[in-house]
């Protein structure tokens, strides 16, 4: 059976001409996933826009208002990098009940990925670095809330500090956040994951997997967990526009496999999302993404 795979239209909104977020990439992942037919019966399982209430559980409510009401203040919007549109509200949400699906879908099938999602810079209090909502955050409190999870570890592989994500867990036992990234890029700020990992600029393959397989030995040692919610960024890469680091291609696909094989082969459901990455070449970027549901497939039937 294959791994099930979240994606919605409206993950594409409309940016300025020139804007440097690549949103074109969310539709080419999925086209990319059609053609290489990695969804399950060539469906993709389509979320429902989160509602307020969902949103509400792990962001400030007033925040939470401004968005929806498209109110957002001029400087909270800068810090975001987005202009605060309708259809970026709309995303912001789609994407988040993409990351919530995502999550309900590990937990029946073991393994499930979102085509977005991984939204980890934006906080309790507002949304900065192009995250409007913290998904991961957001999926963790829902299923907490109806009860079906009462632990989670975050594995954030961005090449940028999970600040948002570690800002909204703070003190909450009940969430593991692991962040491994550059140490020298965004966020300037750090806020403290329970495990924080800062890589100096152009580390590549070997010296990456290799840091990674013994964190990975010690952040699973902290359990038990209900689940794993893994953000796959893939602007790591060496020619990633904003990333630090020197991963290779090959190195990409291999950190994917690594997680996933180290968290199923302990029985945990993993829900993969997209995270950051960084292309004027959006068939590049998209093609690099869909490692991650690659990796997950692969997985998926070495287990079978």
């Amino acid at each position: 059976m294959p791994v099930p795979i979240v994606h919605h239209p409206a993950y594409c909104a409309d940016l300025p001409e020139g804007h440097r977020f690549p949103m074109d990439k969310f539709r080419a992942v999925a086209g990319q996933l059609e053609a290489e037919e990695l969804a399950d019966g060539g469906k993709f399982h389509r979320p429902r826009p989160a509602p307020f209430e969902w949103v509400a559980l792990a962001h400030d409510a007033a925040y939470v208002d401004q968005v929806f009401s498209g109110q957002v203040p001029h400087a909270v919007a800068r810090e975001i990098g987005f202009p605060m549109k309708e259809d970026i509200a709309l995303r912001a949400r789609c994407a988040t009940g993409g990351t919530v699906l995502t999550g309900y879908l590990a937990l029946e099938h073991g393994l499930a990925c979102n085509t977005a999602g991984g939204s980890h810079h934006a906080r309790w209090k507002h949304g900065a670095g192009f995250c409007v909502f913290n998904d991961v955050a957001v999926a963790i409190r829902v299923m907490q809330a109806d009860g079906v999870i009462r632990r989670a570890l975050v594995i954030d592989l961005d090449v940028h500090q999970g600040d948002g994500t570690a800002d909204i867990f703070t003190g909450d036992n009940s969430v593991f956040t692991f962040s491994m990234h550059s140490q020298k890029n965004y966020p300037v700020r750090k806020v403290p994951s329970v495990l924080d990992i800062g890589l100096e600029d152009g580390l590549g393959d070997a010296a990456y997997l290799a840091l990674l397989r013994s964190a990975l030995e010690q952040v699973l040692k902290a359990g038990p967990f209900d689940i794993v919610f893994y953000n796959a960024g893939v602007d790591p890469y060496e020619g990633d526009r904003l990333g630090r680091l020197s991963l290779s291609r090959a190195g990409l696909l291999s950190r994917d496999k690594m997680v996933i094989e180290t968290v199923r082969a302990r029985g945990l459901p993993l829900a993969g999302v997209l995270g950051g990455g960084y292309s004027t070449d959006i068939s590049e970027l998209a093609d690099r993404h869909c490692n991650l549901h690659r990796a997950a497939s692969a997985v998926r039937e070495l287990a079978l």
